[in-house]
């Protein structure tokens, strides 16, 4: 069935069932970012594939609303569909909402699915179309019916993760999310999503592709624990350990008929940014709720020292990876034989050699040429690039092993290099070494650092449309909360212990694109009578190409940086390559 005749049966759908407005977010009972299958309802729908985006459905008009990020792959996608693109002003912002409210009426119902919509985006929904007279319903499913071979939900096995590798216990996790329920004067707290599950009950699976999380919903109170999961995906041992720490199992699809049964009178904390719609509207009415981050949100950003370390031991595997990696492109491009797929398949096959590796940490990003100015771009086959020993090919990539999760991206030259792209690298280079080196009081947000990493580029009348940066699990999911680096007023303070990527960019369309990324480690730096002061270390271990930097562009502090890593990057990698290896490293992390 295509798209065209796909959007015809919801419509009729739509009809049928007095639905004047239809909104399909991007999302799954858990509020991810990532999905099951079974949860891609955007990509089965419009045949858009990003992970970001919304669509919102009326008879006259069927729109895909999605940010900078995927606008070019969003005009190919949904070409023929049946689905336009609306280019969004502000990523993340409900923009669809405000169009659905000028284009219905008095009357009008618009409606969507309580499990894909999370309660933010529910009150807002209902907050800006109600009091237009416009009705909304919350709990209206027309994707089911229309979608015959729907994929089942995943039963893949559960495991547990012993103290040795994650740093504290089930049991002390729990004791201290319990002072924290205690201390918000709050009785029971349900938890959604996924990578908090996965952290507070020290288990992981495999049910979303490049994450290593398990469906399932977590219940705390101060005298039980539940995990609410498919009993299929959990055997004795797991269910024995658990209960050792005091959490009992129970059916994953009675949660909400759990929720409906909780005291009158008392209180449950959920966060609406993590919680569905459809779970919150299930809460015993006599229950109030108080809406809040989760508490092991906070408690998860900031990594214990064994967390720490074993990270960085995941940095030296990842990086002996990627100087394999990109030593085989030198040697192999000039034959015409290498392509976005195939080297993505390849680099995976390298890091899959290292101690511990588990999965990629998400979908390789290997945008040669003008792919490259595509931030999340991801090779098909019908886009997939040769390569040719010219041109600039950009790499993002990301490895889950059992020390740690990694997010790297690297450029470089594959020949015929133009003084523009040594610009754009090393203007680019520099907002990264500024926000690597950055000393910062205690307390500062994420959207200092943004402006800080920034800066040289602005100086340039040059800008990048996406975040900074972001948080990164334990293994657990590359993009981790609650604190981010972007320009949005978030008010989250960067803590010692958080691991975040710093990834500023610029892009060409059509031309390339160039993005630097590495992980760095937030840390207690000094205290003065002014005050509290932390700074960042660098945890990436990958050489920065240097055939691309324009020196004349640099103050002799970022030569200084750039020089010391490359120099750190070989001395941390040599023991664990050939010696092929290490003189071309050595030859690659040679002083400018």
């Amino acid at each position: 069935m295509t798209n065209i005749e796909k959007l015809a049966q919801l419509r009729a759908l739509m009809k049928q069932q007095g639905v004047d407005a239809y909104i399909i977010p991007s999302s799954d009972p858990h509020i991810s970012e990532y999905l099951p299958e079974y949860y891609k309802c955007i990509s089965y729908t419009s045949g858009f594939t990003g992970s970001a985006g919304t669509l919102a459905i009326t008879q006259d008009f069927a729109g895909l609303w999605t940010d900078s990020r995927y606008f070019v792959q969003g005009e190919s996608q949904l070409k023929d569909s049946g689905f336009s693109l609306v280019k969004m002003k502000v990523q993340n912002a409900p923009e669809f909402v405000d169009w659905i409210a000028s284009v219905l009426h008095k009357g009008d119902t618009v409606a969507f699915d309580g499990n894909l919509a999370s309660l933010g985006l529910a009150n807002y929904v209902k907050s800006t179309l109600e009091p237009l007279g416009i009705k909304v319903d919350g709990h209206k499913d027309l994707i089911d019916p229309i979608w015959k071979d729907r994929p089942a939900l995943p039963l893949e096995p559960v495991y547990t993760l012993d103290q040795t590798i994650v740093g504290e216990s089930t049991s002390s996790k729990l004791q201290r999310l319990r002072q924290e329920l205690n201390k918000q004067s709050v009785e029971h707290h349900l938890i959604s999503s996924l990578d908090d599950v996965a952290w507070l009950l020290n288990i992981r699976g495999t049910d979303v592709k490049c994450n290593p999380v398990t469906l399932a919903f977590a219940y705390v109170s101060q005298d039980k624990a539940i995990l609410f999961i498919d009993h299929r995906k959990v055997d004795q041992q797991v269910v024995s350990e658990l209960q050792n720490h005091g959490v009992e199992i129970q059916p994953y699809e009675k949660v909400q008929e759990f929720l409906t049964g909780l005291p009158n009178g008392q209180r449950i904390l959920l966060d609406p940014k993590r919680t569905c719609f459809s779970t919150y509207d299930s809460v015993n009415k006599l229950t109030s709720i108080a809406e809040q981050i989760n508490p092991s949100t906070h408690f998860k950003a900031v990594k214990n020292a064994l967390e720490v370390e074993k990270t960085r031991h995941a940095m030296v595997n990842d990086g002996v990876a990627l100087t394999k990696f990109f030593m085989w492109i030198e040697q192999n491009v000039s034959s015409g034989t290498l392509s976005e797929i195939s080297i993505a398949e390849h680099l995976e096959s390298l890091r899959s050699e290292q101690p511990g590796f588990k999965s990629i940490s998400f979908d390789t990003i290997a945008g040669y040429k003008a792919h490259g100015a595509l931030p999340h771009y991801k090779a098909e086959l019908d886009s997939n690039s040769t390569l040719q020993a010219d041109g600039l090919l950009l790499v993002d990539s990301g490895g889950q092993y059992l020390s740690g999760t990694t997010d790297i991206t690297r450029v470089i030259s594959l020949g015929n290099t133009t003084q523009q792209e040594k610009e754009d690298y090393t203007i680019v280079l520099k907002g990264m070494i500024e926000g690597s080196v950055a000393v910062f009081l205690k307390g500062t947000r994420g959207y200092q650092i943004d402006a800080i990493v920034r800066r040289p580029i602005w100086a340039t009348k040059r800008n990048y449309l996406h975040g900074t940066g972001h948080g990164v699990g334990f293994f657990m999911n590359v993009h981790e909360g609650p604190h981010t680096f972007n320009g949005a007023a978030i008010d989250i303070a960067i803590e010692p212990g958080m691991i975040s990527s710093i990834e500023p960019g610029l892009y060409r369309e059509g031309h390339y694109g160039i993005r630097i990324e590495n992980l760095v480690l937030a840390k207690d730096l000094e205290t003065t009578e002014f005050g509290d002061f932390m700074d960042f270390e660098t945890l990436t271990v990958c050489y920065i190409a240097t055939d691309l930097v324009d020196k004349t562009l640099l103050a002799q502090e970022h030569i200084d940086w750039l020089n010391n890593y490359n120099a750190w990057v070989y001395n941390k990698l040599q023991d664990h390559l050939s010696s092929q290896e290490k003189e071309w490293l050595k030859d690659k992390t040679k002083a400018i």
